[in-house]
C-alpha cells in the first residue's frame, strides 16, 4: 500500500449469526484526502461495510486496515475513535447529553483530553458546522437538520482522519439538505458517504463505488456510473435527473 492510501479493504466478507451474508470478498483503497460515496438498494452491504471499519463488528484480522490500524485487533480497536468517525441514520442515537457543547465534548473527553481542550475542540466543532450559536441549547430543542449537523460536530470534535456518514440526507427538507452539503463541502480529512441520494453524491463525491448483495459491483468516476443506465437500472438504481 503506497503513503498515500489511507484505507485498504482487502477480501472483507461478513456473515451475520443467522447466516446472512452482507459483504462478499470486498476489495477497494481509498487515498488520504479522497471523498468517496457508497451507493447500492437497500441491503447492499453499505451499513455493515461501516460499521466493519469502525470495529462495532467484529471479524477477522487482515481484511481492513486503517491509518496503520485494524479494528479486526483488540489492540488496535481502542485506537479506532481517534482515525475513524461514524454519524449513523438516526442522530439522535449520538445526542444524549443536557447542552449541546457538552454533548459534543464528551468524546474528546473519553478520548483522555483535559477540560478545556474538550470544549475548545467542542466550540470549533461548532462553529465548522454552523451551530456555534446552539451551544446551550438541549439537543431535544433542535430540528431533524439540526441534530444531524450536531451529531457530525460531535464526530469531528475528535479529529478523525476518517470521516464515514451513513444516508446524511436522510429525512431533511431542501433547505436542511443544502446547508449540509455545504457544511461537508468545507470539512478536511477523507471522507466516505453511503447514501441513496445520488444527487448529493454527485455534489460532493468525484469517486462512487456500487454495491449490491454485498458485491463490489463496479467503482470509478461518479458523473461516468451514475449516467450509465442499464447498470444503474441492473442494480436498483434510477440515473440522478440532472445526467439524464
Amino acid at each position: 500500500m503506497s503513503d498515500c492510501r489511507l484505507i485498504r479493504i482487502v477480501n472483507l466478507s461478513h456473515t451475520y449469526a443467522g447466516g446472512r451474508c452482507a459483504l462478499r470478498n470486498l476489495t477497494f483503497e481509498v487515498a488520504e484526502g479522497e471523498r468517496l460515496a457508497l451507493v447500492g438498494p437497500n441491503g447492499a452491504g453499505k451499513t455493515t461495510l461501516f460499521l466493519r471499519m469502525c470495529g462495532v463488528l467484529p471479524g477477522q484480522p487482515g481484511q481492513i486496515l486503517i491509518a496503520g490500524l485494524d479494528p479486526a485487533v483488540p489492540q488496535h480497536r481502542r485506537h479506532m475513535p481517534q482515525k475513524v468517525g461514524i454519524v449513523f441514520q438516526n442522530p439522535e442515537d449520538q445526542l444524549f447529553s443536557a447542552t449541546l457543547l457538552e454533548d459534543v465534548a464528551f468524546g474528546p473527553l473519553n478520548l483522555g483530553c483535559q477540560v478545556e481542550e474538550a470544549l475548545s475542540r467542542a466550540e470549533t466543532a461548532l462553529k465548522a458546522v454552523g451551530l456555534h450559536d446552539f451551544a446551550d441549547r438541549s439537543p431535544d430543542t433542535l430540528s431533524g437538520g439540526e441534530k444531524r449537523r450536531a451529531a457530525l460536530a460531535g464526530v469531528l470534535a475528535m479529529q478523525p482522519e476518517v470521516l464515514l456518514l451513513d444516508e446524511p440526507s436522510m429525512y431533511l427538507d431542501p433547505r436542511s439538505r443544502r446547508e449540509l452539503i455545504q457544511q461537508l463541502t468545507q470539512l478536511p480529512g477523507t471522507l466516505l458517504i453511503a447514501t441513496h441520494d445520488l444527487d448529493l453524491v454527485l455534489d460532493l463525491c468525484p469517486r462512487t463505488l456500487i454495491l449490491d448483495a454485498g458485491e463490489k459491483i463496479a467503482d470509478g468516476e461518479s458523473i461516468k456510473l451514475l449516467a450509465d443506465q442499464a447498470l444503474m437500472q441492473t442494480h436498483g438504481l434510477e440515473v440522478p435527473y440532472r445526467l439524464r
